[in-house]
């Protein structure tokens, strides 16, 4: 439990027992399992699952008696191509309509335009992400400030998940992104791992951009998995093959400097608890067990301290 001096909400996403990217992983879970495993941990919020019920009269019956409450679902994007503008925008407000009825207060937003495994034109063998030249920022700029504008008008906010493989990834990616989108329509969902994944200080991401971070996704990393992907020059599935990602307090993050500034400056959103690994060699309850237990004993230990 949470103490009251802490504004924020903890979730867990359901990434840790079904993958997303890696499909293999956890496909033999059931909504229902995954559900009641949430609920038994005592969290309160969680984001879509490709296992979760699409009607949404049935998603919000079976979320509503166990208590969760969604939080967000993730939406790639293609802004970068002009070409596609329209019909992204259109599929877009479709997904804003739906989180809205949902109750949800942001949408997860990625560019996949040049990433190396969600980019539909390409092909499965290619190795390298492609950067976005200057048409293409002018397009995601573009689009996003329009996707976030539907966000608003809709009561939520577009928040910009930066991640690993895609092109806005590197601190350079994730600062030009934030300089050239518009700060009243165009917000950050702040992820620790893809944050170290690619290359930058997590502490220093999120007091860089804090005012613009509306949404947290909280998990860990294994140094030495980091270390043969960078070697060996992994894919990012690759990676999270090999076990890149882990819950907060079982990898190499120190959490502390980030709890203690959402706590200082109040944040009150939603942190998700996230680790994309095998649940075949991770239990997933007994991990987000372990990252909730870390999360709240750094949270006590620092609440005492200001006592």
């Amino acid at each position: 439990m949470l103490h009251a001096q802490c504004r924020f909400q903890l979730g867990v996403h359901p990434i840790n027992w079904v993958g997303e990217d890696v499909r293999e992983h956890g496909d033999h879970y059931t909504y229902e399992q995954v559900m009641d495993e949430m609920a038994a941990l005592g969290f309160k919020g969680t984001e879509m699952s490709r296992k979760f019920p699409k009607d949404v009269d049935r998603l919000k019956q079976e979320l509503s008696k166990r208590g969760l409450q969604l939080t967000s679902q993730w939406k790639s994007v293609l802004f970068s191509d002009p070409n596609r503008m329209e019909e992204e925008l259109e599929a877009y407000r479709g997904h804003v309509r739906f989180l809205k009825e949902m109750g949800s207060k942001v949408v997860s937003t990625a560019e996949v335009g040049g990433s190396l495994h969600w980019d539909p034109r390409r092909s499965p063998d290619e190795k390298e992400v492609i950067p976005l030249d200057d048409s293409g920022w002018d397009s995601l700029v573009e689009g996003l400030n329009r996707a976030g504008k539907i966000c608003r008008d809709h009561g939520l906010y577009l928040v910009y998940h930066h991640h690993a493989g895609t092109v806005i990834e590197k601190p350079a990616e994730i600062q030009k992104l934030m300089e050239l989108t518009d700060p009243e329509l165009v917000f950050l969902l702040y992820d620790t791992g893809h944050a170290y994944y690619g290359g930058n200080d997590p502490h220093t991401l999120l007091l860089k951009f804090y005012d613009r971070i509306k949404y947290i996704h909280f998990k860990d990393v294994r140094q030495h998995v980091l270390d043969q992907v960078k070697a060996k020059k992994m894919s990012f599935l690759d990676a999270v093959k090999a076990g890149v990602y882990t819950v907060p307090g079982d990898g190499c993050l120190d959490f502390k400097p980030i709890l203690q500034t959402l706590v200082e400056r109040k944040y009150s959103g939603w942190v998700l608890i996230e680790a994309e690994q095998n649940p075949l060699v991770a239990n997933p309850y007994e991990y987000a067990k372990k990252g909730k237990e870390h999360i709240e004993g750094l949270l006590e230990a620092l609440l005492q301290k200001q006592r």
